[in-house]
């Protein structure tokens, strides 16, 4: 399975604004790689990111972590990311509303979609993901205006 990321060194033209750089978002992907490219270019937009290469330990702390937006991988062992969704929409308020991107390299089908979406997730990204859709994914969820001064990928 192929990841990347096409990072570019954010400067002053490319800071998302400063309402979203206290963001957390937590990141669970049994690919520790994985992890630590999407912590990698998260944090170079000044975001607050949290990741988990095991989902039960995601689901054990979740609610103390207080992340605002929840990044999963689809292809895990033991809980894949189906179950880790629909098990944290059974929480209480207001972990139970933390809109989730399903970041997965399944085939990109209508089928794998679908399912994503009935278990909980508001948005599929497949790998290798480009910078600027999981960033447009973010800013979406997180329903703020598009402010990014130019294109991050």
């Amino acid at each position: 399975m192929t990841f990347c990321f096409n990072i570019e060194n954010p400067n002053a033209q490319n800071k998302i604004s400063p309402t979203l750089e206290r963001l957390r978002i937590l990141v669970v992907d049994d690919n520790s790689d994985h992890c630590e490219l999407t912590c990698c270019f998260l944090e170079m937009f000044g975001f607050e990111v949290m990741t988990y290469t095991c989902a039960q330990a995601a689901l054990d702390t979740i609610a103390q972590l207080e992340p605002h937006l929840l990044i999963i991988d689809i292809a895990m062992p033991n809980i894949d990311g189906y179950t880790l969704i629909s098990k944290i929409r059974k929480f209480a308020p207001p972990v139970c509303h933390i809109p989730a991107i399903a970041l997965t390299g399944l085939r990109n089908t209508q089928r794998e979609r679908s399912l994503a979406f009935k278990s909980g997730f508001q948005a599929y990204l497949v790998k290798p993901v480009h910078t600027r859709h999981l960033a447009m994914e973010i800013l979406r969820l997180v329903e703020q205006p598009f402010v990014l001064a130019r294109n991050i990928g």
